[in-house]
């Protein structure tokens, strides 16, 4: 187990792309709690993305966004025998009130964390949720990675609801965690829905779970072998599911490994705009049929048929630039398109 603590400075032209973004992600989703935020998606989906790179450069990024001055907590968990990668950023406003919890997704050029993504076990692995009062099936890989860093997480969010600086705990921050937003791409994003899920069944979790604001997700597989029980309806509406047209990734697990089912409001790239779908996206039936199955909930609404999954477009460099409004600026400081 590794943590590192980083504080980030100052901004300066043609940054921040958002000014006062602490108080931007503490007044989000009070108004409206289940309805998406273009701007927080931006803001978290950036995140997200830059997740995959070292502390440094995440903290950096986060920076232009406009959450200057903050601290930025890296928590890793490598055992590459038991597929464990587990990577969470933990990021808290200056101010205390805002702390972003962000996990890195699957690395590309790591062989072990792929087979981490396909480790179902014979039984996957069971969650409890709803304060205890039942279970819920789960992808075992993606609950290991969830698990292992389970307790550093909770320690930092303890502290922030403490009003402690992550910095260091023993000084005091101006305010205590008011709002609490968690994100992740693709391994990432399951994670991230993990953990939110897993909050409503572990002692002692309730102030967290009063602060969690919204679970945004990109590119995110499924993790559930069955839809959520009655009972925490309310944490399956903060949950924003963003995906990509062309992405295979959201139709993965292949029901071959089970019936694996997606929760949450999903989000389509569609026409240029993100647009909510009536249903979610369907399971591929069988890993051989992705080099040539068509995106059938594509073409049922009439929408050009015959494009095809290509691994591709799973990259974060796509969602964040279909993510970012068309009067922002970039991370980079330009309004290019990627």
């Amino acid at each position: 187990m590794s943590i590192e603590r980083i504080v980030a400075g100052a901004c300066s032209d043609p940054f921040p792309v958002y000014p006062g973004l602490a108080d931007l992600l503490a007044a989000a989703h009070l108004e409206a709690p289940f309805e998406r935020d273009p701007m927080v998606a931006h803001v978290l989906g950036t995140c997200a993305g830059y997740a995959y790179g070292d502390t440094e450069t995440v903290s950096t990024m986060m920076t232009r966004l406009g959450l200057d001055a903050h601290t930025c907590v890296r928590i890793t968990q490598v055992v590459d025998t038991m597929f464990i990668y587990s990577t969470a950023y933990v990021f808290q406003s200056r101010c205390g009130r805002v702390v972003i919890l962000c996990y890195r997704g699957t690395e590309p050029a790591n062989l072990g964390n792929w087979l981490g993504d396909m480790d179902l076990g014979p039984d996957s692995s069971s969650m409890p949720i709803a304060g205890g009062a039942a279970e819920l099936k789960v992808h075992g890989g993606f609950h290991r990675n969830v698990r292992a860093t389970w307790w550093p997480v909770m320690q930092e969010l303890s502290a922030a609801l403490a009003g402690r600086s992550l910095a260091d705990h023993g000084v005091s921050v101006p305010h205590p965690l008011e709002a609490l937003h968690v994100c992740g791409h693709s391994l990432g994003a399951a994670m991230a829905l993990l953990f939110s899920l897993k909050l409503s069944g572990e002692v002692g979790c309730s102030s967290v779970i009063e602060r969690l604001r919204a679970v945004y997700t990109f590119g995110q597989p499924m993790a559930l072998l069955a839809p959520l029980p009655p009972g925490i309806e309310r944490l399956d509406q903060k949950v924003f599911r963003h995906l990509v047209k062309q992405d295979p990734i959201p139709a993965l697990p292949a029901g071959t490994w089970g019936p694996f089912v997606h929760v949450g409001q999903e989000f389509r790239h569609l026409d240029g705009e993100w647009q909510r779908s009536a249903s979610p996206v369907e399971q591929i039936p069988n890993m051989r049929k992705i080099p040539r199955i068509m995106f059938s909930f594509f073409d049922k609404q009439g929408r050009r048929e015959g494009d095809q999954y290509a691994f591709s477009e799973h990259g974060p460099q796509h969602y964040l630039s279909a993510l970012r409004p068309p009067e922002q600026v970039s991370e980079f400081g330009d309004r290019a398109k990627s």
